[in-house]
């Protein structure tokens, strides 16, 4: 299957923890080469107003960035970063490890393993405590 199609099913299933309260952490890593951009990890961060977005701590090699998107304008950076440079990106819920991989012939796979983490993000935390999340 396309890696495109694979990766929408992904971002999916990224949301879906967020919204059942099981959101642990996103990475993106492996790159494509030695590149400069080392990987990318991604947690929620919650809004004064009540809401929530994404914070991107995005490393380099020599340098790390951290910078703050809306649920669809992460969908469309993290897309643009796969195969350019990363192959894979994991997703980590208390239910289950979800990694997404694009091979050479650019196809996507999704590959769920048991949980690394037995507990939510503290950000997860406090959006269900303060009832931004309701589950």
């Amino acid at each position: 299957m396309p890696y495109q199609t694979v990766f929408v099913e992904f971002y999916e299933q990224v949301k879906s923890s967020i919204n059942q309260g099981t959101f642990a952490k996103l990475t993106f890593a492996k790159t494509m080469g030695d590149t400069e951009l080392k990987n990318i990890y991604v947690r929620l961060h919650i809004l004064e107003t009540g809401g929530y977005n994404f914070a991107f701590n995005t490393r380099y090699k020599s340098e790390e960035v951290e910078s703050f998107h809306t649920i669809d304008e992460a969908f469309m950076i993290l897309s643009s970063y796969i195969k350019n440079p990363f192959t894979s990106a994991l997703l980590f819920t208390t239910e289950r490890d979800l990694t997404f991989k694009v091979n050479k012939k650019n196809a996507g796979s999704l590959i769920e393993q048991l949980p690394t983490f037995k507990h939510i993000s503290i950000e997860m935390n406090e959006m269900l405590e303060r009832g931004i999340i309701k589950i």
